[in-house]
This record gives C-alpha cells, structure tokens and sequence, in this order.
C-alpha cells in the first residue's frame, strides 16, 4: 500500500518547520523542506514594524499624541494601532474626511449596511462627533502567537485598500456638500494636518 499524499497546504505549513533530520520522503520530485528565513518567523508585532512597512512604501506618517502612527491618504485620516493587553492586536482605522450631514444619514447608514453584510472588512460604522456624522473603518487581526512581516504587510495594504474603496463607493453615492470637499485630499503627499 502506497502512503496516500500529503495535501499541498499541509506541505506548506511543515515546510516551514525546523528539521533536525533529513525527511524520509524527500526525493526528486519532493525537495527536502527548507529552513525557514527571519521574515518567515512569526515575531511579536511593534510599532516600529508597522512603520517599516509604511516607510518602505513611500508612505508619510507620523505618532499623534496618543502614541498611535497615524496619516491621511486621499484626504482621509488613519491610524495604525497596537491595542489588547499584550498590543498583539493591529487595528487600521480610517475616517473619512468629509463629515456627513444629517441629511446623508440614512443613505450612509444603507451603503455601510451593505459593506458589513457583503464584505468581510474592514468592519464600517458611522458616529456622531461634534454635531456632525463620522464615517469610520476598522480592519484588527489578532497576532497574540506574532506574524511574519509578510502578515504584517498584507494586514496593512488591505486594511488601507479596502477602507480607500469604502470611502470611494459613499462619495460615489452622495454629491459633495461643498467644494472644500473635493479640494481637502491631500493623497498622503507629505503635508500632514489635521
């Protein structure tokens, strides 16, 4: 009887496994599993591993108050949080930069309806903040076990990514209040106000 073959994404995950000892099914046309590489290695999550990614992609941000790397692209606001007990947790969150007149609401309030109900995230709401509506996203993955810095990344590229679409797809369907509105985008060009 014939050893039935492992399925590829299991290959994957022990690929990745520290061998002391050759495997016994390696062989031409099954490579012996690699070592693993440093960006391969789940680590804890920091702050400065956040930054790196955005720093590496030309990407202007800087620490507000709190202690949270925060920046604007295409006018709207976001930060890039470690929450949770161990700060294990990255959140992005975005904030449209346009507030929402009470008249928008229940227009808004269908079309985030919609995001949560046909999208896995980033999770949309919608707030009141000094007498005006607020437009939120959240994108959090928990890395309680740590991330390899490809994880990182790619939490980051989509929790911008999609946030950016949300936020297109509510402008898309609402007229500007005012030309301030399509004038305030700055398109994280290095001019970073609040």
């Amino acid at each position: 009887m014939t050893p039935r073959p492992r399925r590829e994404w299991l290959d994957r995950l022990l690929s990745v496994l520290p061998e002391t000892t050759a495997r016994p099914d390696a062989g031409p046309d099954r490579p012996a599993a690699r070592r693993p590489s440093v960006l391969d290695v789940p680590t804890p999550v920091t702050r400065d591993r956040v930054a790196s990614y955005l720093g590496s992609r030309g990407y202007t941000s800087r620490l507000d108050e709190d202690g949270d790397i925060t920046g604007t692209w295409d006018g709207n606001r976001f930060w890039f949080m470690l929450l949770g007990a161990d700060k294990d947790i990255i959140q992005v969150r975005g904030r449209w930069h346009r507030p929402l007149a009470e008249s928008h609401r229940v227009a808004t309030l269908q079309i985030v309806n919609d995001w949560n109900r046909d999208r896995i995230w980033p999770k949309a709401y919608v707030r009141r903040e000094n007498g005006a509506l607020s437009l939120y996203t959240e994108h959090s993955v928990d890395f309680g076990v740590g991330a390899t810095q490809d994880q990182v990344d790619q939490t980051l590229a989509g929790g911008l990514s999609t946030s950016l679409q949300l936020f297109a797809s509510v402008a898309a369907s609402l007229r500007p209040q005012s030309q301030e509105d399509m004038d305030d985008l700055d398109d994280n060009d290095g001019t970073d106000d609040d």
